[in-house]
């Protein structure tokens, strides 16, 4: 045997290739005969030290048995069957043998429902229920809602409802999400809801006027009653109070909790408190709240909360619910080709974005946009795929400032803001997104002093191009339209010349946020502006104030002045 050795070593000495080849074809076979035993070998189960070996490292818990589903033999029958969820995931934290470890991957579990297939989800979080008929003048589900037309998710909107403490949550159209306490239609064949979700392909969001619905099982109570409610303030008691405020009750322990989640129940948005009687409605011409009273009127006590106050007989105290109003919520392309290309003009950072969803919410029409911005159509702005000069929306949202882009629009409206705030509110855009902020880092640096440098004379220059080259403008200030929505919108929808339905109208004021409201929770602990910033913006203010009254129109308001 020595001497065998002793030749092969003399051997290989005066033949390194053919050592190195055998032993490469050695390793090779090593590597099939292993991979092998992984794909013909018993699986591994849940409670087997193997399993537990596999999954867990140095300061990684125990996430569960994952195996991949293509090329492994799927694990051995288990009593009670192996749910399902999705290609790549099969959870067993439901088996018997695993009661004893459900504290121990509870956490990791929560963070897996994200991958997990809608109709699979773990009973405990939600349940599907079916496919719904859906109609847009009155909706199935009554609560919020909000549009992705690219990442919806099942998880996304559930969560977004349970959130909010809803019962259901509905997906339609591959990209809307619909929340309720009710579900008030007739259900559909399930082969109607068909259609992808746009941000997770594997599952069905509802089809076209179908809703996949889920009931919420850990919406919380808490959160049903009353968490979200706005309050809207005292106001006195309407004429007819019965045909104002359609739904009533006596309620001897009355408090604002309780009638809250009554009317919530009855599907009302408004919440109306008036001592031991609590009253739903919508807001209309009759009960407009428009007239808010001195907030003592209506400071009695409430029978079933002492630290609470309920109104009284003569001055109720309103709270809007979770409800949405849904008669200003329908949108749709004109039914015929628009005769006129209206304008919605702005500098940048004015408020053209929520322009528009105030105009659609108004006129129930799209509006378009000389652009194309990916993440307002994803949000539901469908008239912003459409070219600008379709004549399928209602106005055309633009920044343009040049004499012939204004020359191309028979009217316009012209939205302008206070510069400090527009110019703040275009650098928080340009450089965090629609709803985001700039960095600390950009503030501080040269992007805004430069930014400030090349927009504040467009501020300018912008205002006065409309208004000497537009051919009808209607000028709208930001600050009139915050602090008078009602008188504003008004305006604006007369010149666009569609009827102005005065309970549509009041419709849009309880909705008159919608989905790109920056967060007023982050702002700068400092003034951005340095003295000579302020020098510069102060003429161009001036500049712009003359040129307003020159044409009899009210010049800027007062809070455009340095501060």
């Amino acid at each position: 045997m020595a001497k065998l050795l002793l030749k092969l070593q003399r051997y290989f000495r005066r033949k390194p290739v053919r050592f190195f080849t055998l032993l490469a074809l050695y390793l090779a076979a090593g590597s099939l005969v292993f991979l092998h035993s992984g794909f013909s070998g018993e699986p591994t189960v849940p409670g087997s030290p193997r399993g537990l070996a596999g999954a867990e490292g140095p300061g990684l818990p125990y996430l569960g048995v994952m195996q991949l589903s293509r090329g492994f033999k799927a694990a051995s029958p288990v009593p009670g069957g192996v749910r399902r969820h999705g290609p790549w995931f099969k959870s067993t934290s439901k088996m018997p043998s695993e009661k004893g470890k459900g504290r121990e991957s509870g956490g990791a579990r929560s963070r897996a429902l994200r991958g997990r297939s809608g109709r699979d989800k773990e009973e405990d979080r939600a349940r599907y229920i079916g496919c719904y008929v859906d109609n847009t003048r009155r909706r199935t589900l009554r609560g919020m809602s909000f549009f992705d037309y690219k990442k919806m998710t099942v998880f996304r909107c559930q969560d977004n409802c349970a959130e909010r403490g809803y019962l259901y949550a509905g997906l339609e159209f591959g990209a809307e999400c619909y929340c309720g306490h009710k579900i008030q239609a007739e259900n559909a064949s399930e082969s109607e809801c068909n259609m992808e979700c746009k941000g997770e392909r594997s599952n069905t969001c509802g089809g076209i006027n179908r809703l996949s619905i889920y009931r919420l099982e850990l919406a919380q109570e808490s959160a049903r009653r009353y968490g979200s409610a706005i309050f809207r303030g005292c106001f006195r008691r309407p004429d007819n109070v019965s045909i104002a405020l359609p739904a009533s009750q006596l309620m001897l322990n009355m408090s604002v909790d309780k009638c809250v989640d009554f009317c919530t129940e009855k599907e009302y948005p408004l919440s109306a408190l008036a001592g031991t009687w609590c009253h739903c409605g919508f807001p209309t011409t009759l009960f407009p709240l428009h007239e808010r009273e001195d907030e003592q009127l209506c400071a009695q006590k409430c029978p079933g909360e002492e630290f609470e106050s309920c109104g009284t007989a003569e001055f109720l105290l309103v709270y809007q619910t979770q409800v949405q109003d849904n008669r200003c919520m329908d949108r749709r392309f004109l039914p015929t080709r628009a005769k006129q290309l209206v304008a919605l003009a702005s500098f940048p950072g004015a408020g053209n974005t929520w322009a528009r969803h105030l105009i659609e919410l108004a006129t129930g029409f799209y509006t378009g946009s000389y652009y194309f911005d990916g993440s307002l159509y994803n949000k539901g702005f469908k008239g912003e795929r459409d070219h600008w000069r379709s004549g399928r929306t209602i106005c055309i949202k633009t920044h343009e400032s040049g004499q012939k882009e204004i020359e191309s629009f028979d009217s316009a409206i012209l939205l302008i803001r206070n510069p400090y705030k527009a110019l703040m509110a275009e650098f928080n855009r340009k450089y965090g997104g629609h709803i985001g902020f700039a960095a600390h880092a950009h503030w501080k640096g040269k992007e805004w002093p430069e930014f400030v440098a090349n927009y504040a004379p467009w501020w300018a220059t912008h205002t006065l191009d409309w208004l000497r080259y537009g051919k009808k403008v209607l000028v709208v200030h930001f600050e009139d339209l915050k602090r008078d929505l009602f008188v504003q919108l008004q305006r604006m929808v007369g010149l666009l010349g569609i009827a102005a339905c005065e309970d549509r109208l009041l419709c849009v004021e309880g909705q008159k946020d919608g989905n790109f409201k920056r967060s007023g929770l982050r702002k700068l602990e400092y003034d951005p502006y340095t003295p000579e910033m302020r020098e510069m913006i102060s003429g161009y203010i001036k500049t712009v104030d003359t040129a307003l009254k020159l044409r009899n129109l009210s010049g800027v308001p007062d809070d455009y002045y340095p501060r």
